[in-house]
């Protein structure tokens, strides 16, 4: 099984954030050992860029918190994907390829 990093991006914040959690908490509990680490969301981000200056944003879409999982192919990737509830608040969720080093 691969590894894939879930970098999820925006999203409005619930009306009911117990239920939002609660969603939150089912998707993952429904990937059982799929899930290697379940994430966080993250705070504002900065931007280091290749010169070395630095800017007090994440760019365009910054990320909003992550997750782990495994999967059997990016297409299997996706599908698990679908079912985030950050889509539901109008979230997006970018999905990359995770290799060992």
């Amino acid at each position: 099984m691969a590894k894939y990093l879930f970098v999820y991006h925006g999203g409005e914040e619930p009306e009911d954030m117990k239920e939002f959690m609660d969603a939150w908490g089912t998707w993952l509990g429904a990937m059982g050992t799929a899930v290697i680490d379940g994430g966080n969301p993250v705070g504002p981000s900065r931007t280091v860029r290749p010169d070395g200056s630095v800017t007090d944003n994440g760019g365009a879409n910054p990320a909003s918190g992550y997750s782990l999982l495994e999967a059997s192919g990016m297409d299997d990737a996706l599908k698990k994907a679908k079912g985030c509830p950050i889509l539901t608040v109008g979230g997006s969720i970018e999905v990359a390829e995770a290799f060992d080093m």
